[in-house]
């Protein structure tokens, strides 16, 4: 049963994922979307092994072909630019999901605390691959590891801070009502405050 159960959520964070891919804000170089938001949830929610299988599922769907990522799917999805922050999501789900699961009472601070660390590294990913793909393949002239910086990830962070507050504080309410209904988040132990 809990082996069905955790397929079912798996699916539906990828499944939301993927939904907050089409929920986006178009800024140049790389768009706003709710992407994050669901990845944060899936690792709060899910913990660190389950939340970041339903952000790798997301991923290899989209490679394969199914148009889930925000300019569509396939393979050559590789080298978008924006590909760095999808692999981003998986690592910042798993970071999450670790740091939550050895959390003992699950406040608003320290559930803000392990999803901005959640998204340092979307960042770091996505910045990355940003700034390579724009210099080494699409060939860009002045596209300086600044101007990766400033449009892959301070033009986002005021919106990426306010989603993490707001994954903060329905996390905290939702995982007691989670576990009354009968299942416990990958550790029995955690409190919410």
């Amino acid at each position: 049963m809990y082996k069905t159960r955790n397929l079912i959520l798996v699916s539906l964070f990828t499944a939301l994922t993927a939904i907050g891919a089409f929920i986006t804000i178009p800024i140049p170089v790389v768009p706003f979307t709710l992407q994050f938001l669901f990845c944060a949830f899936a690792g709060i929610l899910l913990g660190a092994k389950l939340g970041a299988l339903s952000q790798l599922l997301y991923v290899l769907i989209g490679l394969l072909g199914v148009p889930v990522f925000t300019q569509g799917g396939g393979i050559g999805y590789i080298l978008k630019p924006t590909f760095g922050y999808l692999i981003g999501f998986i690592v910042a789900a798993y970071f999450i999901g670790k740091i939550t699961e050895k959390i003992k009472v699950l406040t608003i601070k320290n559930s803000l605390c392990s999803i901005l660390i959640g998204l340092f590294f979307v960042y770091l990913f996505g910045v990355v691959h940003l700034y390579l793909i724009k210099n080494l393949y699409l060939g860009t002239s002045n596209f300086g590891i600044m101007t990766a910086i400033w449009s892959g990830a301070i033009v986002c962070l005021g919106g990426d801070i306010l989603l993490s507050i707001i994954t903060s504080v329905v996390a905290v309410k939702i995982i007691p009502v989670i576990r009354k209904i009968g299942y416990a988040p990958y550790n029995k132990n955690i409190k919410s405050k």
